[in-house]
């Protein structure tokens, strides 16, 4: 998840304290409000190892579609992004054709980008056609792990060296929406790397 281009956090953590101490009594990075979504998103998925290519192929599609956006927008309309692009079955978005696209624009449950879905079904039809594992692609940059936790939000960088290679990777092999920031956000959601900050119960994982 990013917005700003200083940042690969949403862009809720530009004016939040590190961390956030929630109703339920727990603490949790700064970036996360107050929403139960955004809450059960940051403790149950957000740095998570996530490998499933389905899964994967959809973070990978919705942090594109989060771009200038916030992310719990994109959060608050996930189903309906499922029901648009057949839960993300890589096969069935990748016949998606020019009508598809145009009932897509007219849909409002989602982003109404046409840059946007048509860098979906584009990034579909690269990865029916990648003839290797999309995961262990986008995970043969994971970086080694970070050592000491980070302490503040203005620590946690926009981009890193690994989240550059894999960009240029991508867009080599022909995919759209990919950028260094967006790949770190990427690396974020599914765990390549773990952004929780000290003192975040989410810390304490093993």
């Amino acid at each position: 998840m990013s917005t700003p281009a200083t940042s690969a956090l949403p862009a809720e953590a530009t004016t939040s304290a590190s961390l956030k101490l929630g109703d339920d009594g727990l603490t949790r990075c700064g970036w996360v409000g107050g929403d139960p979504e955004y809450q059960r998103y940051h403790d149950e998925e957000w740095g998570r190892p996530l490998r499933d290519e389905r899964l994967l192929f959809e973070k990978l599609c919705l942090e594109g579609f989060q771009a200038g956006l916030s992310w719990i927008t994109i959060l608050r309309r996930r189903p309906a992004f499922r029901a648009a692009f057949y839960d993300f079955d890589v096969n069935r978005v990748a016949v998606m054709d020019d009508v598809d696209v145009a009932l897509l624009l007219a849909d409002a449950s989602i982003i109404r980008h046409r840059g946007k879905i048509e860098a979906t079904i584009r990034n579909a039809r690269v990865t029916r056609d990648l003839g290797e594992s999309l995961t262990e692609l986008i995970w043969s940059f994971a970086p080694e792990a970070r050592g000491p936790r980070l302490r503040e939000l203005g620590e946690v960088p926009a981009t890193t060296m690994q989240s550059m290679a894999l960009s240029r990777e991508l867009r080599t092999r022909g995919y759209t929406f990919v950028g260094p920031t967006t790949m770190y956000a990427l690396m974020q959601s599914a765990g390549l790397v773990d952004d929780h900050l000290s003192g975040c119960h989410r810390s304490n994982d093993a």
